[in-house]
């Protein structure tokens, strides 16, 4: 017989054996290399190529030859989204014109990575379908709704404008896109400025009726932004996302209906609100051109002479340089 055992080396042989269950044990998903960096998306529920990106799985596909992985994360609206950006939560997002006026001139370090082209009936200023407002110069005085700090907030300082109205003569509600359709189901404001594809499910479920849309004020371009430094640390995983994006929205324009298919779920409406909504947009991702710099330095400067920012800004400042991707 075998002399027996020290305490301590019993204990050292027991817990051995303990590790090595445990290690057979695992799951061997949890044995496998976690990616070197994880691009951490933020997104909307809007007709973005994020959304068709999320939905067929081409990002994670792409970024996984490069060792990388994805982390999807959703936001009702592009100011919250940028907060989540300037605050580190996310990497890259995709937001309407106005989003990253208001978040630069706050200091938050991002760039402009591309843009997708104009799109202006993709938002419009909407009443109930029995309201007696018939135009838009009848607003005066009235309570509309919208997303402080978004895309359609230029839209209404143009729009009222071109109709002989200031800023100051109708009374902004500062709602989120889900709280300004029940104010607006519920008779709480008079008139509602929305994007897609809270425009299109407005008009379809509740008969919303349009009293103006983009078209010959305002472009309604679209965004891709991304941290600063995330950029400069991961130039190729920001590549491969600006050559996916490419790729789905040309795959998306000549598969309407599957693309609907595919993104309604993920959207919680009909397919038809979808298909409705993406045929507004367009999806030709390119990188800023000076012409784009120029126009989204108007909105900038609309906005920083109604004081709705609190300085002036330079876009340029904030623009990827053309060729870096």
């Amino acid at each position: 017989m075998l002399p027996e055992l020290k305490s301590s080396h019993r204990r050292r042989i027991l817990q051995r054996g303990a590790l090595a269950a445990l290690v057979l044990g695992m799951n061997p998903k949890w044995l496998r290399a976690q990616p070197a960096v994880t691009l951490r998306v933020g997104y909307q529920k809007s007709a973005s190529l994020f959304v068709l990106q999320k939905a067929q799985g081409t990002l994670e596909k792409r970024l996984a030859a490069l060792g990388a992985g994805v982390q999807w994360v959703e936001f009702p609206a592009g100011p919250q989204l940028l907060e989540g950006l300037n605050v580190g939560s996310v990497d890259v997002g995709y937001v309407g014109e106005a989003p990253p006026i208001f978040a630069q001139a706050a200091g938050a370090n991002f760039i402009y990575i591309g843009n997708d082209p104009a799109s202006p009936t993709a938002e419009a200023l909407v009443v109930p379908k029995d309201s007696p407002i018939k135009s838009v110069a009848e607003l005066r005085g009235r309570r509309v709704a919208l997303n402080k700090g978004s895309n359609v907030h230029y839209l209404l300082v143009k729009v009222l404008e071109k109709h002989g109205l200031k800023y100051s003569d109708i009374q902004p509600v500062f709602l989120a896109p889900a709280d300004a359709r029940a104010a607006f189901e519920r008779g709480a404001v008079d008139a509602w400025v929305i994007w897609d594809p809270f425009l299109a499910a407005a008009e379809k479920q509740i008969g919303a009726r349009s009293l103006a849309d983009g078209r010959g004020v305002v472009d309604n371009f679209n965004f891709y932004l991304a941290e600063r430094k995330f950029v400069e640390h991961n130039p190729k995983v920001i590549q491969a996302l600006f050559e996916d994006l490419v790729e789905r929205g040309q795959w998306l324009k000549s598969h309407v209906d599957e693309a609907a298919t595919l993104i309604a779920p993920l959207q919680g409406l009909d397919r038809e609100v979808v298909k409705t909504s993406i045929q507004r947009y367009e999806f030709k991702v390119a990188p800023l051109t000076p012409d784009v710099v120029a126009r989204q330095q108007r909105i900038a400067d609309t906005f920083h002479a109604l004081r709705l920012i609190p300085k002036p800004i330079r876009i340029a400042d904030a623009v990827a340089a053309r060729g870096a991707l």
